[in-house]
């Protein structure tokens, strides 16, 4: 997606390619004199021969299409684009299967927690911790099937159970996950086979395939899903998931890249790929018809690939995997404009050592949008644990009912990753609410928001010392320390 602005007429454009696979886009003017462009075209659209080896030969009365390509014009700038794709999104991208509007909290155990190492005496004391904080969802994230000391994405495919690591089995540990009053969830990469999985003994036309030999991208052959044997055996083992294991949510990993596709039985490597990406898109519609309560996340190494094909299906993004949590806020700012708040799922990480500052700025991050909380909660002190188990009950009681229907705004402009000495703000507007996160990382200390209300209410945190005041238009939030933040509310 991008967006262009004619500040002369106080016109923006924009667009976003939904596509999951290989695509293009360019912008240009045809002619130029006197530094003025005679005509401005933009050229949006999906793989092509140029581009992405991507060429097809039609046949008499054949036919080809390419990617669908949303377009939009508003008058104003970047805030007004962004409210309008917004709007956009939630009217034609989201069906009712993945609207997921009850925003749930979930728990993930592998940021700064558990890093992929799951065993079930390193799992129960986290889902004690996540019940008492308030969390809905609790999701073991990778190393599942692999037994200790292993290379798990070596053998990424089989998707069995590892006996080493869970002595009782998986399913009791589910079931400990049920009884504390969460829904559980596990992790999956299924578009990938590991080389030493019991899949690598497949025929060549289960994976793609370039000059004459599989695809070999970051320790992972890359499965085909035109392929019809791929998709049953992928639904075999999204059947045992939920039927057997009682699985309530899937995090869909994907951490390799495609690059051009497959030579098998496709006129081009780009041809091959562009009917993978459209195959395993009818695959996950199939799931989801099949489990409409099954909540799938588009992880894609911690937001790698996040696209409208995706997303008119799947309910949540995540949106990042950076691991200082300083820097999650201009993230967010930046990926608000990509992602619906309803879908966009951020990391809440307090460390171990947390301070109740610490604690509260992650919190304040993910409140925003969907909470992932994480974070070695059950080695927490009391004043950290606190502030999660505040943030989480303000979220579910007050601020989430009002996101899937909000839309951003930006009142200090977007935000840039590297500068810790600008304040960094958000907004979520919707009829009843305005909501605002401020963050401090190391800006001075009073921040000034220009926000037109004499009714602002400071929500959270509320016993850290922070102070608002509101004069003439403008909104002064005063931190009495670096590195805090918080969310303001107005009505």
């Amino acid at each position: 997606m991008a967006m262009a602005e004619n500040t002369r007429l106080g016109l923006s454009w924009f667009w976003q390619i939904e596509h999951n696979g290989s695509w293009y886009w360019e912008i240009s003017n045809v002619s130029a004199r006197d530094n003025y462009a005679d005509d401005v075209y933009a050229y949006l659209g999906g793989p092509d021969d140029l581009h992405s080896a991507a060429w097809k030969n039609l046949g008499p009365g054949e036919t080809y299409q390419t990617v669908p390509v949303a377009v939009g014009c508003v008058r104003g700038g970047f805030t007004e684009a962004v409210q309008a794709l917004t709007r956009y999104r939630r009217a034609v991208c989201l069906k009712p299967r993945n609207s997921n509007p009850p925003c749930p909290v979930i728990f993930n155990d592998y940021m700064n927690c558990l890093w992929g190492d799951p065993t079930e005496a390193n799992e129960l004391p986290m889902i004690a911790a996540a019940a008492k904080s308030g969390c809905e969802y609790y999701v073991i994230d990778a190393g599942w099937y692999a037994d200790l000391h292993e290379d798990w994405s070596q053998t990424l495919g089989s998707w069995q159970t590892s006996s080493t690591r869970f002595p009782r089995g998986l399913k009791f540990l589910l079931d400990q996950v049920r009884q504390a009053g969460m829904v559980p969830g596990l992790w999956l990469e299924p578009e990938v086979a590991g080389p030493k999985s019991i899949l690598a003994q497949k025929p060549d036309n289960w994976f793609l395939v370039r000059h004459g030999k599989r695809v070999l991208k970051n320790s992972r052959l890359l499965l085909d899903f035109r392929n019809a044997q791929v998709r049953l055996y992928l639904d075999q083992v999204i059947a045992r998931l939920v039927n057997d294991y009682g699985v309530g949510y899937i995090k869909m990993d994907y951490n390799v890249d495609s690059l051009q596709g497959t030579e098998l039985n496709a006129d081009s490597f780009g041809q091959g790929l562009l009917e993978h990406n459209r195959a395993h898109l009818g695959w996950l519609d199939g799931i989801l018809d099949r489990y409409p309560e099954l909540v799938i996340e588009n992880c894609g190494s911690g937001g790698g690939r996040m696209d409208y094909a995706m997303l008119s299906r799947l309910q949540i993004q995540s949106m990042t995997d950076q691991e200082n949590y300083v820097k999650l806020p201009a993230i967010l700012v930046g990926a608000s404009a990509a992602v619906l708040p309803e879908q966009l799922a951020i990391w809440s990480y307090p460390l171990a050592k947390a301070d109740a500052d610490q604690a509260s700025f992650n919190m304040v991050t993910a409140m925003m949008c969907r909470i992932h909380q994480s974070g070695r909660l059950d080695s927490l002190s009391p004043q950290a644990a606190a502030q999660v188990a505040e943030g989480v009950r303000i979220y579910k009681d007050v601020l989430r009912k009002h996101i899937s229907a909000a839309v951003p705004f930006y009142p200090l402009g977007t935000s840039d990753v590297t500068d810790f000495k600008a304040p960094v703000a958000l907004g979520m507007r919707s009829l009843e609410q305005t909501l605002l996160g401020v963050w401090r990382i190391d800006a001075p200390a009073t921040t000034q928001v220009a926000l037109a209300t004499s009714n602002a209410k400071l929500l959270y945190p509320t016993d850290l010392g922070i102070k608002i005041t509101a004069e003439q238009g403008t909104l002064n939030v005063e931190f009495p320390r670096s590195r805090m933040a918080c969310l303001i509310q107005t009505q």
